[in-house]
């Protein structure tokens, strides 16, 4: 009979907590495994026990647990129980944890710094357009947005509202996003610790001010999210590219920039990698959290489209474990209507108080309308709802896209179905990419090329293509112009 281990998750789970009970679980048994009180290879007690000792339904433990398996924290050995994932190092971590006191005084384990911005402008132009993962803007109710509209207006003038007011934004939409990110993600914030922005562009700009001097290194992905990596070098920091993998961001690559130099920052989507859509496996993200504790750096993460995930229950943000050391920016405009330019970062209140000297000296501040509108939206539960009918429809568009894909262009196009996001990573092997693109942009389709995901010229090319927003006849266009145009390289 295997050794019962006696986790000691009671003094974490309290169910009169906002975030629901199975994420409670799910975060407290992450937690023994990143301080390696659970070391790879260790039997976990039986739902039924765990249950019991924690006071709760058994189907609560069940559900954590499927979860965690699903994610890669444990593996299930049938019969024999549920343990730890064995590809964790023994243990996880090595390096000594700062108090608890460290993460709650307000103060982050990284350098803060002010500067100035400048606004980043994307071209526009005619044809189909292959975007990189936006959402549907026909999908989201107009009535819905007047009315939240309507009645903000209506409430701001009765209440004396349209002034100038805090840059870090509206506290409506602070304490809302708050609460959401508190029963939803698993983030223990404070509407202090939030910053409204116009976008997750506008966010991972204020950010990089926040931290980065002329001449500071920032570590990115050899594939990469373009305008930030823009961002970073606008401020006059050094980017260095290292690859990545199925698994993610290679960490050893990471270490051994380290060790190289002094880092400042690293920048990351680990939820759904950019452009590639991958997704950054827990083992790896707890190794990167080490190293940003032992070498000092913060990370800055970009959970730009955290609800759409179509596999399993997305993995909880970085920011839950090491809110010390992560910088996470996320944006509402994946949800509600990219036109609306909300976006907002969480992080320690000296950086917050940071972001909104930035906020004030470029902007003043944000727009009290639109964003007690949208806070009123997701108070109301609207926010939550439309995400919910959203994820539905995308579901059912990745899924068609995908066999239009496999249909009309077969073995011309790699690419693997995503688990969560907007968008394909296609490859397109043997073929010279600067003629396809060429040769699709003749036909009519708009797209980022494929070297503006480029951070290492040593990275491999693809394109990705958004299928959120196209519905069945674009879908068909935009896959019969990559037809021609790879058809024609072939004659």
């Amino acid at each position: 009979m295997l050794r019962r281990l006696p986790l000691t998750l009671g003094d974490r789970i309290d169910p009169a907590k906002n975030t629901p009970v199975y994420m409670q679980i799910i975060a407290a048994i992450v937690r023994d495994i990143e301080r390696g009180r659970l070391t790879p290879g260790t039997y976990l007690p039986s739902s039924r026990e765990l249950a019991e000792d924690l006071g709760v339904n058994r189907k609560t433990v069940v559900l954590a647990y499927e979860e965690l398996i699903a994610q890669g924290w444990l593996t299930s050995a049938g019969t024999r129980g549920t343990l730890v994932s064995s590809t964790f190092p023994d243990p996880v971590s090595k390096v000594s944890r700062p108090t608890a006191a460290a993460g709650t005084d307000g103060q982050p384990l990284y350098r803060v710094l002010p500067a100035p911005a400048r606004p980043l402008a994307l071209p526009d132009g005619r044809g189909i357009k292959l975007d990189e993962g936006t959402p549907d803007g026909r999908l989201f109710p107009a009535d819905v947005l007047a009315n939240a509209y309507r009645s903000a207006v209506r409430d701001a003038a009765r209440s004396n509202q349209l002034q100038y007011r805090d840059p870090l934004g509206a506290p409506a939409l602070r304490e809302s996003l708050a609460e959401m990110l508190r029963s939803q993600r698993g983030l223990a914030v404070t509407p202090a610790q939030i910053c409204i922005t116009r976008g997750s562009q506008n966010g991972i700009f204020l950010t990089a001010q926040a931290l980065l001097r002329p001449g500071d290194h920032v570590i990115v992905e050899a594939l990469t999210y373009e305008p930030a990596v823009a961002a970073f070098r606008a401020l006059g920091a050094r980017v260095t590219a290292v690859p990545l993998d199925a698994q993610g961001i290679d960490v050893e690559a990471v270490e051994a920039a380290c060790r190289r130099q002094r880092i400042r920052a690293l920048f990351l989507t680990p939820h759904h990698q950019f452009p590639t859509t991958v997704a950054l496996r827990p083992e790896r993200r707890l190794r990167l959290l080490e190293l940003a504790r032992q070498f000092g750096f913060a990370v800055i993460e970009d959970d730009y489209d955290h609800e759409f995930h179509f596999a399993s229950q997305p993995l909880l943000p970085m920011a839950v474990y090491a809110p010390e050391h992560v910088v996470y920016v996320g944006s509402l405009s994946k949800l509600l209507l990219p036109a609306l330019r909300i976006g907002y970062v969480v992080a320690p209140e000296a950086v917050t108080r940071t972001l909104a000297h930035a906020v004030s000296l470029t902007d003043g501040m944000g727009n009290t309308i639109t964003e007690n509108a949208t806070a009123a939206l997701v108070s109301s539960g609207e926010l939550r709802r439309h995400a919910r009918k959203a994820r539905q429809v995308y579901a059912t568009r990745r899924l068609a896209f995908a066999q239009k894909l496999r249909d009309g262009l077969g073995q011309r196009a790699r690419f693997d179905l995503p688990d969560g996001g907007l968008a394909f990573w296609l490859r397109f092997p043997g073929r010279d990419m600067d003629a396809v693109e060429a040769r699709a942009q003749a036909t009519g389709l708009r797209f980022a090329a494929s070297r503006s995901y480029m951070a290492s010229e040593e990275a491999p090319r693809g394109l990705r293509v958004g299928f959120a927003s196209l519905n069945s006849a674009e879908a068909d266009a935009a896959v019969a112009g990559l037809r021609v145009a790879l058809d024609a390289g072939q004659a």
